[in-house]
This record gives structure tokens, C-alpha cells and sequence, in this order.
């Protein structure tokens, strides 16, 4: 649907494909996910206080481990992202790992404030998906497969992202994983935001003024 809606939105209003994700993504995908995540701690019967925030969601002050593990991984999911990308580049010509509704040349005059436009998007895509994935529903799935949770809910996660196309899948595969695993290891869903938030937002800062 994206791949047909965004380009078409985008040539009526004469503006680049790229906002419209923003929008669309922003309050069509992530919003959803924040209230899905209300509603289901409603269900539980939780009430919304700095008890919830801290011991149900687990957004917990960051330790020292806490630090150690979430650097470690950025390293490696960095290092992981890019064996996978160089690999994909030479066993396929034409590798392209951005969907046609997120293209965005780089920046120029005139053009600077897309990052403004993107920044609550960001906001959403990473507060929507940390809050519900992390903070919501990896702590129940815990209580069921304990220790190998972090495998199930890295694979829903992966099929979360199966719309943005295949390249792109396979490029996020050691972050859809090695986060969770993360998160899970540390009982911080704070290591999440980190991740996600770091990860996702320099990339597109990088890839919006040319530099990947």
C-alpha cells in the first residue's frame, strides 16, 4: 500500500515522497503502536505511575553493565550491518536497501528543513516501537519462553519490518536480534531507546547529507 499511496500523494501535493512517509508512517504505524501499548497495560489492569514506568515498562536508570552491554552492541550490530551490506553489494548488483517511498537525495539549499520534518517522526518510530515491543509486550513474553525470548521477539520484529522490503530486512537482522537480546539481558528497556534511537537517527542524518 505504501509503495503505491506515497508516490501518489507525493505527486498530487508536488512534494517529495519522503514527508509523506513521515506522516504516514509517523500516525499510520508507530501512534498505533503507543496505543496498543496503553490499551494492553489497561487490560492489565495497570495504572500509569512511576511504579509502571520503572518495573513494568523497565525503564530503569542505566548502570554501568547496563552502559557496557548497549556499547558493545552498538559496535557489533555496526560491525555485523556492515559485513551484511558490503556482502549484499557483491552478490547483488542492483542492492538497494531503501524502500522507493523513503528515496530522499541528499540535501541541499532549500531542503534543510526535511531533518525538522523528520525529527518527530523519529520520535514516534522509536518511542511507538521501544514502548511497545521493549516496554510492553517483551516483559509477557518472558513469562512464557524465559530465557529464549529474546529469538521469538526478535523474529516478530523482523516481520514487523517485512514491508519495508527485503534489502532492508536483511540489513536490520543483527539490530532485530542483538536488541532485544540486549534489552532482555539487562531487564532495561532504556538499552533499547539507546540502540534503536542511536542507531536509526545518525543514519538518516548520514544518509540525508550525502555521506552513506
Amino acid at each position: 500500500m505504501t509503495h503505491l499511496c506515497i508516490p501518489f500523494l507525493s505527486e498530487v501535493a508536488g512534494l517529495e515522497s519522503i514527508i509523506f512517509w513521515f506522516i504516514c508512517g509517523g500516525l499510520g504505524v508507530f501512534t498505533p503502536l503507543i496505543i496498543a501499548g496503553v490499551m494492553t497495560l489497561r487490560k492489565e489492569g495497570g495504572k500509569f505511575t512511576k511504579e509502571t514506568f520503572v518495573e513494568r515498562l523497565r525503564f530503569r536508570p542505566m548502570s554501568r553493565r547496563d552502559w557496557r552491554y548497549s556499547l558493545l552492541a552498538l559496535v557489533v550490530i555496526g560491525l555485523l550491518t556492515s559485513g551484511i551490506m558490503i556482502a549484499m553489494q557483491v552478490l547483488f548488483s542492483d542492492f538497494n536497501h531503501t524502500p522507493s517511498f523513503m528515496t530522499l537525495d541528499p540535501l541541499s539549499p532549500g531542503r534543510y528543513w526535511l531533518l525538522l520534518a523528520w525529527f518527530p517522526y523519529w520520535l514516534l518510530n522509536i518511542g511507538g516501537e521501544e514502548f511497545f515491543w521493549r516496554g510492553v509486550l517483551l516483559p509477557r513474553q518472558e513469562k512464557t519462553f524465559e530465557d529464549k525470548t529474546w529469538i521469538l521477539h526478535g523474529t516478530g520484529w523482523a516481520i514487523f519490518h517485512i514491508a519495508f522490503g527485503w534489502q532492508l530486512l536483511v540489513m536490520l537482522l543483527p539490530l532485530l536480534y542483538i536488541e532485544p537480546y540486549v534489552v532482555q539481558k539487562t531487564q532495561n528497556t532504556w538499552t533499547g531507546v539507546f540502540l534503536h534511537g542511536v542507531i536509526n537517527g545518525p543514519s538518516f542524518i548520514a544518509i540525508a547529507l550525502g555521506i552513506i
